[in-house]
């Protein structure tokens, strides 16, 4: 029965995070940046300061503990947190995704609006506030569903257009272990699907790009 309720209370959890980001639902925010570079199938974006919630998981599937994360940022945001205060949803849900030697971790992560005080979660949700400074990150878009299957394989095409463009080493990739996906819709959002597959860049000759990118 709890495992069952726990089931239910997540699906009621992805449907609202669906009706909230539908496209053209202009009062969800998102990290601000401006686009630094245009490339054939990518982008460079400059991203402003911000605040990320995340939930780190450890572990090999990265739906499974996605969704696992996205639970716990549910939690905070409808009030398991010190000040017991509902906070708005945002866009994308991002899950960032490093590979040590002993397994993978998992990031997901909620960005936290800049129009209100992101209040300390509980400790049992096991949370961590990030402060991002300004940085550039190259982006490609994908559609359909992001699975574990196919996040790879796109990671692996946004690695192979900037070795093209830049194969002078000046436009590096701070780490080609290290990626993130975004996700702008929820599960049962069929059609106009949009995700993302991040990765942050080093000394991007760009204009407005900082010499040296930085995460927290």
């Amino acid at each position: 029965m709890r495992m069952e309720m726990k089931s239910n209370f997540l699906y009621l959890a992805v449907l609202i995070l669906g009706h909230l980001l539908l496209p053209g639902f202009s009062t969800v925010e998102s990290p601000p940046y401006t686009v630094a570079h245009l490339g054939p199938d990518y982008e460079i974006r400059l991203y402003m300061e911000s605040s990320w919630m995340s939930a780190p998981v450890q572990g090999t599937s990265f739906e499974k503990f996605t969704k696992q994360g996205f639970h716990r940022l549910y939690q905070y945001l409808h009030g398991t947190n010190l000040n017991s205060t509902q906070l708005p949803f945002t866009a994308p849900v991002l899950t960032s995704i490093t590979a040590p030697i002993q397994g993978t971790l998992y990031l997901v992560k909620f960005y936290m609006s800049g129009k209100n005080t992101s209040p300390q979660p509980n400790q049992e949700l096991d949370l961590e506030l990030e402060k991002w400074r300004p940085q550039c990150v190259a982006v490609r878009k994908f559609s359909g569903f992001a699975k574990d299957d196919n996040i790879n394989e796109e990671k692996e095409a946004l690695v192979s257009s900037l070795n093209k463009q830049y194969s002078t080493g000046k436009n590096r990739l701070g780490n080609d272990d290290s990626f993130s996906v975004a996700q702008y819709n929820a599960s049962h959002h069929l059609s106009g699907r949009l995700n993302e597959v991040w990765m942050p860049v080093q000394d991007f000759t760009a204009d407005g790009c900082p010499t040296s990118s930085h995460g927290e």
